[in-house]
């Protein structure tokens, strides 16, 4: 614990308290008789309309979703407010107002629990307070976390969700805890649950029966999400107590807590189902509990579910029972979970079939989804239980668990999420359809299948303390995944994308002022939520192949390996991890006895961005003078930011006389107090060098213009001599450093001289996703014409060599290279591909129950170009397909398709239906409608002023405010005129924008970069384009 007490534990004293904090306090009640109780009753509900007609006419009013009460659920304007009640086999005999009732009997035959509880009805009227409260704006320095007093031992959960009913969920908890330091308080995580207070009780663990403490008053913090008991006396150092309540739940539709999803079935019916997604803060909104990671206990979880349905969770079900007087209703009672952290918990109660296997007759291993969907889950069938048991091996620790559950959920807010025993996946990740899916979607489902298997022991086995270091679990998912798909699918290349897929797009993200180290302090949840981010697990991941090569794959294996077995079912931070790497790799004498892996990685964690290494030859070119500094693309002159940013950094390099591009292991270490070092024994100037061997390391290179001009003139005379992975690192360095002016564009484009000669992909996709910036800079400039000329030019030989024909049987980065080609040709305005598309199109509008027509890679291309090109009947027709189609990657092809249209009144239609609950668009698909709509020209203005008229609108069906909206729409500003608009959308929302506060600031400090570019290099682009024959200038005479 830190210098001064927990904000939690400060709350709980009898002093004042603050705004934002009910307190309550606890009377013993009294007996009347029944006409003075219905006499009462009447005043009560009489002054309570009037009070609420008070508050509604003269309170400030507060806006729906964007605080929500700890008790109360609040829902959108589109939802009705549930009504506490359930339907019953007989509702005539059900009272107007009723609880959940626990009641203690004897365990079932085969619980091993102590006390068995049993959700009943009665006609007596609960204490339950409902009162709401209006939050504060959020302020960076309130403290979130939880006290140190108490920790969690084990918890028992029984919940009954109605889910074909008003939305409900009545529970009940217990939690046991150890006392770590005396206190008279007990604080717990609670959001959008009504606590049922006469119910709730502390008790000695050995005493659960007995009078128990009393407690004395009860206190709700809204801002800080926390529930305090006041006892009258205090719990004791070193003892155990349970504290049980009933309470009442609400399935929402939010897509987080426990909430609720729907399905339409094969005959059209909507069906339900109830689905957890609590990571990082959200288990709070299904039960009270002590929802922090470094928090770990075991779980004992009852699901009430109706007989037509079936439920899962972490663990195996190990007994199903009636609920008493609960005709059609049973419990699934399940086996006491390893420890593990809140966030972990999951449970699902839907009418979902499975297929199934055992992995090396251990593991039961399923798959769940969609009846009319199960056959799409047989690929992640097929790849999942191999990598589950190849991590095994990995890692060098079993698996341990005796299930592992992978369930595809209609709707789903994140890809995917990594439960203990239960990962839950949107449909796109986990269900694949050959026939109708594209390369693409295939790996897109062995990658994420991948990526949450690494979790179950990053992140699961062995979880961060807090936060903070969120990046050891997702930088090392991020990692792992490649090597989880290069052993299912071993013919990919895949760790030769790594450097597309990570690196190449988050050196962007880390080249601004305003991003942030991997490792950053967090405290509040939307601080939390703003670090889901590509630093967390793009650069996470670069930084830790980087890792990989300098320690040796042995030695980071065994270290890994230490790692996990020394922090099994406990929690680590980032020193932990570097303690047993370090002694790994001095054990196998790949670091020197004097260098520790923590002084060379807290260099790549605990500040952001990255460096570019400066090489400068001498005249005769055998040593070199090797210098470091940040790479920014704009250097600020006002800047605030004053730290000297110097990195461990490990230098490899070959050269062109003798060229080894195998040799990753860092040959010199270039270390933070060093401004420069020098590089001997290189060979004479006639002959390159290449630093940073297959872009191993997490940095840019710059040379001096003779090596530039040697490498240029290696690509042309035979481009092969260079790695694969070098080629491409060559292009993205060469054009990103002509974009921050430390390289001439003169140079960075004579790279491209060589692509005629270009067979790989990865080369090829470095190029073409580095033109993207120029393109879209001049897209509306006079200047445009010229440039898509020179990028026709580029394309069209690459288009020809591939041919519109697509073959599934081609390698899979050839299939990628030819959606590149074909993509960008159509984009371009290539006649030969919009002809093809547009014919393509149509063929399958005339024959709409035939699949087969278009093939699955090519659909994104002939889809969008087909409906751009076309009119609304093209239009329709993808819509009709939309609804139709029973496959989520199609559906997703489709929807993105549908915003390439040039109809201005469609795109606006088209807009208003995504943020709209009944027009057949799923809520979380409503982000890439938006941004398929962002990304046409013609529609980027309207879904800009569609953000910001609509924000409010927006920011209600979310309950936040959503980064990914802002981002797309303003990812190509480059005016001063837009740069306006931004700063004043975000003056005009500043207190709506917590959760995007970091996302605001990236897109303003990126519309600055993309103004000063287009203010120092378009008449740059312009006259080389001129000089190299590509000028559209139009004769004045």
């Amino acid at each position: 614990m830190t210098g001064s007490r927990r904000a939690g534990e400060l709350l709980a004293m009898e002093g004042s308290h603050p705004e934002h904090v009910i307190s309550f306090g606890k009377s013993k009640g009294c007996y009347v008789s029944r006409g003075v109780a219905v006499l009462l009753g009447v005043f009560f509900v009489s002054g309570l309309v009037a009070t609420g007609l008070l508050v509604y006419h003269y309170a400030p009013q507060e806006r729906v979703g964007s605080q929500e009460s700890l008790l109360v659920p609040r829902t959108p304007s589109t939802e009705r407010r549930p009504v506490m009640t359930r339907r019953r086999t007989n509702p005539t005999k059900r009272p107007a107002t009723t609880r959940a009732n626990v009641t203690r009997k004897k365990p079932p035959s085969g619980t091993k629990t102590k006390t068995k509880t049993i959700i009943t009805t009665t006609t007596t009227i609960p204490f339950t307070t409902t009162t709401t409260t209006t939050g504060e704006p959020f302020q960076e320095d309130i403290d979130v976390r939880l006290p140190n007093t108490l920790k969690p031992l084990h918890y028992l959960v029984k919940l009954q969700p109605l889910i074909n009913g008003n939305f409900s969920i009545l529970g009940y908890v217990e939690v046991e805890m150890e006392v770590l330091e005396s206190t008279s308080n007990v604080t717990l995580h609670i959001a959008d649950i009504i606590t049922k207070n006469e119910t709730i009780r502390v008790a000695p663990s050995g005493d659960l029966d007995g009078p128990g403490l009393r407690v004395i008053k009860h206190l709700y913090d809204h801002e800080r999400q926390f529930y305090l008991a006041h006892l009258e006396e205090e719990l004791q150092q070193g003892h155990k107590y349970v504290l049980s309540m009933e309470f009442t739940g609400y399935l929402n539709d939010q897509l987080h807590g426990f909430y609720r999803s729907t399905y339409r079935d094969a005959d059209g019916t909507e069906k339900m189902l109830a689905v957890t997604q609590f990571q990082a803060t959200d288990a709070r909104r299904a039960f009270p509990c002590f929802d922090e990671p470094g928090l770990k206990a075991t779980f004992e979880v009852y699901l009430a579910r109706s007989t037509n349905m079936s439920s899962i969770s972490n663990m195996p079900i190990i007994e199903t029972i009636p609920v008493e007087d609960e005709e059609g209703w049973v419990w699934d009672h399940y086996d006491t979970s390893v420890p593990m952290s809140t966030y972990l918990v999951a449970f699902v109660v839907s009418d979902f079939a499975y297929l199934s296997t055992t992995t090396n007759n251990k593991t039961l291993f399923r798959v769940w989804a969609r009846e009319s969907a199960l056959q799409q889950a047989k690929y992640s069938l097929q790849v999942g239980p191999a990598i589950l048991t190849h991590f095994e091996d990995y890692f060098n620790q079993s698996y341990p668990l005796p299930k592992q559950d992978m369930i595809a959920i209609p709707d789903f807010s994140a890809g995917a999420m990594e439960n203990w025993g239960l990962i839950t996946y949107r449909e796109t990740a986990m269900l694949y359809d050959s026939r109708v899916s594209a390369a693409s979607n295939k790996q897109y489902v062995v990658a994420v299948v991948a990526h949450e298997l690494a979790h179950q022991w990053f992140g699961n086995l062995v979880t961060p303390v807090w936060w903070t270091d969120l990046w050891l679990n997702e930088g090392f998912a991020s990692y792992v995944e490649y090597i989880g798909i290069n052993h299912a699918e071993p013919t990919w290349k895949v760790m030769e994308q790594f450097v597309l897929n990570e690196m190449h797009i988050v050196f962007s993200l880390d080249s601004l002022e305003s991003s942030h180290p991997i490792s950053i302090p967090v405290g509040h949840p939307d601080e939390i939520s703003q670090i889901f981010d590509r630093i967390s697990y793009a650069k996470g991941a670069s930084i830790i192949r980087m890792m990989n090569h300098f320690l040796t794959e042995a030695t980071f294996r065994k270290g890994l390996s230490n790692y996990l077995d020394a922090f099994k079912y406990e929690n680590a931070e980032q020193d932990d991890l570097w303690r047993q790497l370090t002694t790994a790799a001095h054990q196998d004498d790949t670091l020197p006895q004097d260098l520790t892996v923590k002084t060379i990685m807290d260099t790549w964690t605990l500040q952001m961005g990255y460096p570019v290494i400066k090489v400068e030859r001498s005249p005769d070119g055998t040593s070199a003078t090797v210098s470091q500094e940040r790479f920014l693309l704009v250097k600020e002159a006002d800047s605030e930011d004053t730290h000297e940013y110097k990195w461990w950094v490990p230098l490899t390099y070959t050269v062109g006389d003798d060229p080894n591009f195998n040799e990753t292991r860092a040959k010199v270490w270039m270390k933070d107090s060093e401004t420069h070092i020098t590089i001997p024994s290189l060979p004479t100037k006639d002959q390159w060098v290449i630093f940073n061997l297959q872009e191993t390391g997490y940095y840019r290179v710059n040379y001096d213009q003779d090596n530039w001009n040697l490498l240029i003139q290696q690509l042309l005379a035979d481009h092969r001599v260079i790695n694969t992975i070098n080629r491409a690192q060559i292009i993205d360095d060469a054009m990103n450093l002509a974009k921050a002016g430390q390289v001439a564009y003169d140079t960075a484009l004579g790279v491209y001289n060589y692509l005629g000669k270009e067979t790989e992909f990865v080369p090829w996709a470095a190029a073409i996703n580095n033109l993207a910036y120029l393109k879209e800079m001049l897209a509306r400039t006079g200047g445009y014409g010229a440039l898509k000329n020179y990028l026709l030019d580029i394309l069209v030989p690459l288009y020809d060599s591939v041919g519109f024909d697509d073959s599934r049987d081609d390698p899979l980065l050839d299939q990628y290279k030819r959606q590149k080609a074909l993509s960008w040709a159509c984009e371009l305005e290539h006649p030969d591909c919009l002809q093809n598309a547009a014919a393509i199109y149509a063929h399958w509008m005339n024959n709409p129950e035939n699949s087969s027509i278009i093939s699955p890679n090519l659909k994104s291309t002939v889809y969008c170009h087909a409906i751009a090109e076309g009119s609304e009947k093209e239009w329709n027709f993808a819509w009709s397909q939309y609804l139709k189609s029973n496959v989520g990657s199609e559906k997703n092809g489709l929807l993105s398709a549908m915003g390439c249209t040039k109809q201005v009144w469609i795109l606006s239609r088209y807009l208003e239906m995504a943020f709209s609950s009944d027009s057949g668009i799923r809520k979380q698909d409503a982000f890439r409608v938006f941004g398929a709509v962002a990304a046409n020209e013609v529609g980027r203005p309207l879904a800009w002023s569609f953000l910001q008229d609509e924000w409010d609108a927006i920011f209600e069906f979310y309950g936040k405010a959503k980064s990914r909206l802002i981002k797309s729409v303003t990812s190509y500003f480059n005016t001063v005129q837009q740069l306006k608009e931004l700063r004043l959308f975000r003056r005009e929302h500043i207190e709506d924008l917590d959760s995007a506060s970091r996302a605001i600031r990236q897109v303003i400090e990126r519309t600055r970069i993309n103004i000063a570019w287009m203010n120092g290099n378009y008449d740059v682009i312009v006259n080389w384009l001129d000089e190299n024959g590509y000028s559209t200038k139009l004769s004045s005479a």
